[in-house]
C-alpha cells in the first residue's frame, strides 16, 4: 500500500509538472504531439485533439513531445516549438517548475490550516524529550536522564528538538544552563559541550558542539508538535515555508558544490519512498507537507542550469537572446550530451547514496561475502 501511494503521489507531481509545459505550449500555439507519464514501453494511450496521451511502463518521470522541438528537425511551421520567440519558448519551459511551486504553496497552505506537523526531513523537530544519553558524555556527567524535557537553554525557551540542536551548536560559552522538567519539577543543570571534528569528502575539518543526547523515538502522533493557523495567516506562512525550503535547498546545493556538505545527503527516489512511508504513519497533514516539499524540490532541481533540465533550456534561451542568435548545432549537441552524461552520473550517485542510507549496500556486501563472490 505504501508503494502504491508513493507511486500515486509521484505520478501527480510529474503530471502537474508536465501539464505546466503542455498547457503553456497550447496557449502559445505549439502543437503537442505526445503527453506521456513514465518512460519506456507504452502500456496504453489515446488521442485527443491531436495529442497522444499515454502511460508508459517505468513510472519515474514523464515528458511532453512538441512539434519541432528539435532544432535540426524543425520545418518552419507556425505551430512548431522552435518557430516561436525566445520569450514564448522560455515561458513554455518555465511553467513546468512554476506549477510545481504553486502546488507546493497550496499544499503548505492547507497544511498550516489543518495542523502543521512541526518536523522536517533532515532532523526530526519533535518535542525536546531526551530519549538517549551517551555514556561518558557531557550530558551524562551533568546528570541528564532519559525522559527529561528540555525547557530552556541559557534562558531561551525550547519548543522543538531542532531548537535544542541549534542552541547547542551555535553556543559560544564554555557552559550551558539547561532548565529541565523532571517528574513535574523544574531543575537547572550546567553542561559543558564538547567539540567534535567532522571531515567532509574533501578532507576539510568542521567542529561541532555536542552534549551527547538524542530525541525520543517517534512512535505515534502524540510525539509530534502540531501547530494550526487561521486562513489568512496560513496564506502568509505557506509563502514563508516555500521561501525557506527554496533558500535552504539552494544553500545545500552550493555547500555540496564547494565541499562544505557531503553530496550523500542528497535524497533520491528510494529515500523519498521511505519518507512517504514514514509520513503515512503520522497522518494526512504530514503526508501533504512532504508532498509540498517534494514538489518544491522538483521545481528547484529542474531549474538548475544543466541540460536536459528545464533550467538548462532556459540558460540556452537566455544565451541566445544575449547573442542575438542560437548556438551552432555542433555546440548545442555537445552541451546536450555533456548535460545528459552529468545527469545520469548524478542519478546513479543518488541511487547509491539512497541504497547506502537504507542499509541495502551493507546487505549486498554481506550477501556477496556469504556466497564467496
Amino acid at each position: 500500500m505504501s508503494l502504491i501511494i508513493f507511486l500515486l503521489i509521484l505520478s501527480i507531481l510529474i503530471l502537474v509538472h508536465e501539464w505546466g509545459h503542455f498547457i503553456t505550449a497550447k496557449k502559445c500555439g505549439v502543437k503537442v504531439e505526445q503527453f506521456a507519464l513514465g518512460f519506456g514501453p507504452k502500456l496504453f494511450g489515446w488521442v485527443h485533439e491531436g495529442t497522444e496521451f499515454c502511460l508508459c511502463a517505468i513510472p519515474l518521470g514523464g515528458f511532453v513531445k512538441m512539434a519541432g522541438d528539435e532544432r535540426d528537425k524543425c520545418l518552419g511551421s507556425s505551430d512548431e516549438y522552435f518557430t516561436k520567440s525566445a520569450g514564448q519558448r522560455a515561458l513554455i519551459v518555465l511553467m513546468g517548475p512554476v506549477v510545481n511551486l504553486i502546488l507546493a504553496y497550496v499544499c503548505f497552505w492547507f497544511v498550516f490550516m489543518m495542523g502543521f506537523v512541526d518536523m522536517d526531513l533532515s532532523s526530526k523537530r519533535v518535542v525536546p524529550i531526551i530519549g538517549q544519553v551517551l555514556v561518558n558524555s557531557p550530558a551524562q556527567q551533568a546528570g541528564l536522564k532519559l525522559g527529561d524535557r528540555i525547557l530552556k537553554v541559557n534562558g531561551a525557551v525550547i519548543a522543538h528538538w531542532t531548537q535544542l540542536q541549534d542552541s547547542i551548536t551555535n553556543s559560544t560559552g564554555n557552559q550551558l544552563l539547561l532548565t529541565v522538567e523532571r517528574a513535574h519539577h523544574d531543575i537547572v543543570l550546567t553542561v559543558t559541550p564538547e567539540e567534535t571534528d567532522n571531515q567532509d569528502i574533501f578532507g576539510r575539518q568542521h567542529k561541532t558542539r555536542r552534549i551527547g543526547v538524542g530525541p525520543m523515538p517517534i512512535n505515534n502522533a502524540k510525539d509530534i508538535v502540531i501547530t494550526r493557523y487561521g486562513f489568512f495567516e496560513s496564506f502568509v506562512k505557506a509563502g514563508e515555508e516555500l521561501w525557506d525550503i527554496t533558500v535552504k535547498t539552494y544553500g545545500a546545493l552550493y555547500e555540496m558544490a564547494i565541499g562544505a556538505r557531503s553530496p550523500k545527503e542528497a535524497m533520491g527516489i528510494i529515500g523519498m519512498f521511505f519518507v512517504i512511508k514514514f509520513a503515512l504513519t503520522i497522518g494526512f497533514s504530514f503526508v501533504l507537507h512532504i508532498v509540498g516539499i517534494i514538489s518544491a524540490s522538483l521545481a528547484i532541481f529542474n531549474l538548475l542550469p544543466v541540460i536536459p533540465l528545464d533550467g538548462g533550456h532556459l540558460f540556452l534561451i537566455g544565451l541566445e537572446k544575449l547573442r542575438g542568435k542560437a548556438l551552432s548545432m555542433k555546440t548545442d549537441q555537445f552541451i546536450s550530451k555533456a548535460g545528459f552524461t552529468l545527469i545520469i552520473m548524478l542519478a546513479l550517485f543518488v541511487f547509491y547514496s539512497d541504497f547506502e542510507r537504507v542499509g541495502w549496500i551493507d546487505q549486498m556486501v554481506k550477501l556477496f561475502k556469504g556466497t564467496g563472490l
